[in-house]
């Protein structure tokens, strides 16, 4: 397998030479994007530059890409022979129908790289044994790269995959790992789990999470991630990423928002009209993965909301930092004339201890939503219903349906075999 080339050291470079990198990079990008039948005719002039750089301005002018485009017609992404292609993964089909991202041995070798950065700057090191809570199967990208980030790290994987929390528990028990990768919640779970069977967990050294945000706006721990500091005595460090856009954005120690590697991938924070929004603004996430060989993608629109930050980080890194995942562009609701995303429930619901499940319904009706949410509870008594409540509306404002499920029926509908993330949110809108 070809190595990537290792330039992690770039993040700390001076912003002008980080500047002339990603140009450069930029135009090698442009040019492997040329190679697809769908990117051809768009990029055919600037394919033909003998230009070895490319100001980065000239982004601002090419054309957008949406998951609807490699919907449409996915193969005609595919830049180079299918002969090269090494692994096909299939993304989750969350807000739409499963696409396929083919990678070429170069491609898997970036993945490598791309993790390794990641999980370098949460504090691994080579002699840490790091445990997989997701999955490696079903053709998902996710378990996959962080296997083979942490190996590059030099550390060793513990591959446990999707199992229940006595699995897991039993394998902590076994393995002594130093880090944990897995969805939050889940996280939270098997932390409980051991407290409850005496065993409180020792030697852990970090949580990296996956699918679910640790911050809020403000970029404040939210109670679920203090919470899991409390289980585990370890610091959780958030990753955001997806199988189109390959390039992780990752919290280094300092835990202040998500770092990418500056040859890997350009960020945008676009707002509705596909206009650049100025640094701290929120908008859709819109990022250009460099490197990407088998299926490069251009200005990908990824239909998350968040921000940039480029106040100076601790650690050292000069690259602009991606704050939290505020919600999916398509799934903002309004409700009785107020405005949020599914997150905002989410962030209510963690922050009460005895919310054990939950899962939220949005319905329309005359261009009017509704939003209704399931809950199982550790003991459902009145006053528990009222505390729920009130913490529902102080945090959205506005009062929405309750129920109160068993958490049997709740884990059905969350935790679905064909999905590696739980699905809180069922979007019933016409």
């Amino acid at each position: 397998m070809p190595a990537y080339p290792q330039q992690s050291r770039l993040a700390f470079a001076p912003i002008e030479t980080i500047r002339l990198q990603k140009e450069m990079l930029l135009a090698q990008h442009l040019q492997q994007c040329a190679q697809s039948p769908f990117y051809a005719s768009t990029l055919s002039k600037l394919s033909r530059s003998k230009r070895k750089r490319i100001s980065l301005e000239v982004l601002q002018d090419l054309p957008l890409t949406s998951k609807a485009d490699l919907e449409r017609d996915n193969m005609a992404f595919l830049a180079v022979d299918v002969n090269k292609v090494r692994d096909i993964v299939q993304s989750s089909g969350t807000t739409g129908l499963p696409t396929q991202m083919m990678y070429t041995a170069r491609d898997i070798s970036r993945l490598a790289y791309n993790e390794a950065v990641s999980f370098k700057g949460c504090g691994m090191k080579r002699a840490d044994r790091v445990l997989l809570t997701c999955t490696m199967d079903r053709c998902f990208v996710a378990g996959y790269a962080y296997c083979l980030g942490a190996q590059a790290v030099g550390s060793a994987t513990i591959r446990s995959g999707l199992n229940l929390v006595e699995g897991h528990a039993s394998v902590i028990g076994l393995m002594h790992p130093t880090f944990i990768v897995g969805v939050p919640s889940f996280l939270r779970k098997l932390g409980r789990h051991l407290h409850e069977r005496g065993v409180a967990p020792k030697g852990i050294r970090g949580l990296i999470c996956i699918g679910e945000p640790l911050r809020d706006t403000w970029m404040k721990p939210t109670a679920l991630t203090e919470e899991l500091g409390q289980l585990w005595s370890a610091p959780a460090f958030s990753t955001y990423s997806s199988s189109e856009i390959v390039t992780s954005f990752c919290e280094c120690e300092a835990q202040q928002g998500g770092h990418a590697a500056p040859d890997l991938g350009i960020v945008e924070i676009l707002d509705k009209k596909g206009r650049p929004l100025k640094m701290g603004e929120t908008g859709e996430i819109v990022v250009t993965p460099l490197g990407v060989e088998g299926m490069p993608l251009l200005r990908f629109r990824t239909g998350d909301i968040g921000y940039l930050m480029d106040e100076p980080c601790s650690c050292g890194r000069k690259t602009p930092r991606l704050g939290p995942i505020l919600g999916r562009s398509a799934q903002m609701l309004k409700v009785k004339g107020t405005t949020f995303y599914p997150a905002t429930v989410f962030e209510a619901l963690n922050g009460i201890p005895e919310v054990t499940e939950y899962l939220l319904r949005a319905t329309s009706h005359l261009g009017a939503d509704t939003l209704h949410v399931d809950v199982s509870l550790a003991k459902d008594t009145p006053e528990m219903r009222q505390k729920l409540e009130s913490a529902l509306l102080a945090r959205l404002r506005v009062r929405v349906g309750l129920s109160i499920v068993d958490e049997a029926i709740l884990r059905k509908q969350v935790y679905l075999p064909q999905s590696r993330k739980p699905i809180r949110f069922l979007d019933l809108r016409k």
